[in-house]
């Protein structure tokens, strides 16, 4: 009971600060919400007892990647900012909401023709370890994450200096 119940509170926190993250006209703002929803599903990850998970989920994302998110706000100049006020246009609504229905519908489609849904409900057969998890992270093998983790890298390495680009000054 007591799962369900932090269930239910992690849901809301993560669901309402997604939805505050994406509303929200001030960007600082919108890179706390982010940063509560990061939080929201490491709570999650911990609450299935994935430790690994949730610690790599606080480190990596929830401390590298808003703290990222934060510097490049900060470097961009406040007159750049200043101009980025925009109207809605009821058009542009209807076809936003037009293209997520579209979606909504594509992902319930795939998920009944593979009927994963089915497979969900049903019970596991076992439960994965830790240690095999972070194997398959790891691993250079067939099903292992290692060079997908170092393309990463080097794309975020490239993301800091094009940042750094950026933000020289016109002068130097």
């Amino acid at each position: 009971m007591a799962n369900i119940v932090m269930f239910a509170i992690l849901a809301v926190v993560i669901l309402g600060s997604a939805v505050m993250c994406v509303i929200t006209k001030r960007i600082m703002r919108a890179a706390t919400f982010m940063l509560f929803v990061l939080f929201g599903v490491a709570g999650l990850y911990f609450l299935l007892d994935y430790t690994f998970l949730g610690a790599a989920q606080i480190s990596i994302y929830a401390g590298g990647v808003t703290m990222i998110y934060i510097f490049a706000i900060q470097i961009v100049s406040k007159r750049t900012l200043q101009g980025l006020v925009e109207q809605l246009k009821g058009s542009r609504v209807v076809f936003g909401a037009l293209v997520a229905l579209v979606g909504l519908a594509t992902v319930a489609a795939v998920l009944l023709k593979n009927q994963f849904i089915y497979a969900a409900c049903s019970a596991p057969d076992a439960e994965v370890p830790v240690k095999a998890v972070g194997m398959a992270l790891v691993g250079a093998g067939k099903y292992q994450y290692v060079l997908p983790f170092e393309f990463i890298s080097l794309f975020l390495l490239a993301c800091i200096i094009g940042g750094l680009v950026v933000s020289r000054k016109e002068g130097e």
